[in-house]
């Protein structure tokens, strides 16, 4: 080996290894946030004992992150979705294969996530859990991005806290889709338009909510925000911009480098991501399962509500609401 050159056969440093769930062995990869489970192949056969601890572990770092999970094919991913609740399926975007599943083709026009959320917070019971898989990875770039929601919210000076709790947003998937991307292709501005707004969705939901299993309070933000309740549109988005830039301060944030097969699983109850796109023509394909959530609370005991949707005939239609960008 060359003098320069890191041992990379060398065993983690054991200050990074959190060793509080069980079983597991959890590599910290950033200071705040994300997880890397060593040593695990996920699948819909863990035990309950050791799913517990997954369970718990996600919780605690709010994304983890697994390497190498060959072993799941689509069905497999489903299966192991269906261990943390009911999943559903995009409301707009038809599924590979018949199947739940929600893929990003960045060959396609609405592959690339490039843009900070929450997903799917257009509904009022928005997913609490997804599961994402890479499929087809490129060979440099296509990381994502993600921060640390609730350790925004707790990191808020006193006063923007107290602001904070008293308000109420306006979520659509109809938001501004070029707002902050300097180049848009035709592809993707027309996947957009006629697949991704096919139908109009849009909750309210308070700045503020009370994790309901946890207990934190987060800030629920991200691009699908059309505006401030009870705020002029201006100070609407200056309120806005000011909040979110405190939830993606680089200190609350982890970032992953994608290997094939790799996979994570965060809280989206408590975070928001972003998918660099950096990565020119190159494939990148991944596969998303989704899991179905609840409204969301705020700090006084206020659920979320839904004030828009298209009619749906059939309880399937209603339950499909749930899912978009990864």
């Amino acid at each position: 080996m060359h003098p320069e050159e890191p041992d990379v056969s060398a065993p983690f440093h054991p200050d990074s290894i959190d060793t509080r769930f069980g079983e597991l062995r959890i590599r910290r990869v950033a200071g705040h946030i994300g997880g890397e489970v060593l040593d695990l192949k996920i699948g819909p056969d863990l035990s309950p004992e050791l799913f517990a601890q997954l369970n718990a572990a996600l919780l605690a770092h709010k994304v983890l992150f697994f390497r190498g999970q060959s072993q799941l094919d689509d069905e497999a991913h489903q299966a192991f979705g269906e261990r943390f609740g009911r999943i559903v399926a995009h409301p707009t975007v038809p599924a590979p294969g018949g199947t739940k599943l929600f893929e990003l083709d960045a060959s396609r026009g609405g592959g690339r996530a490039d843009s900070w959320h929450t997903d799917v917070t257009f509904v009022d019971a928005f997913p609490k859990i997804s599961i994402l898989r890479g499929v087809t990875i490129p060979a440099y770039g296509g990381d994502t991005v993600w921060a640390n929601t609730a350790r925004a919210y707790e990191r808020l000076p006193e006063p923007l806290k107290r602001l904070a709790e008293q308000l109420w947003a306006v979520h659509s998937n109809d938001y501004d889709y070029g707002a902050d991307r300097t180049e848009i292709s035709k592809e993707r501005l027309r996947h957009h338009n006629e697949v991704f707004v096919s139908a109009v969705y849009e909750a309210e939901h308070p700045l503020v909510h009370v994790h309901p299993e946890t207990g934190e309070r987060a800030l629920l933000l991200g691009h699908f925000i059309q505006k401030i309740v009870g705020l002029a549109s201006t100070e609407s988005q200056r309120l806005f911009e000011l909040l979110q830039a405190r939830a993606i301060r680089l200190e609350n944030t982890v970032r992953w480098q994608w290997r094939q097969d790799d996979v994570a699983i965060w809280d989206n109850r408590a975070t928001q991501h972003y998918a660099v796109n950096d990565y020119g023509d190159q494939p990148r394909v991944v596969r998303r399962v989704t899991v179905h959530g609840e409204p969301a609370v705020s700090v006084d005991g206020r659920r979320s509500r839904t004030r828009r949707r298209p009619e749906a005939s059939n309880d399937a239609q209603i339950d499909a609401l749930i899912a978009t960008t990864a």
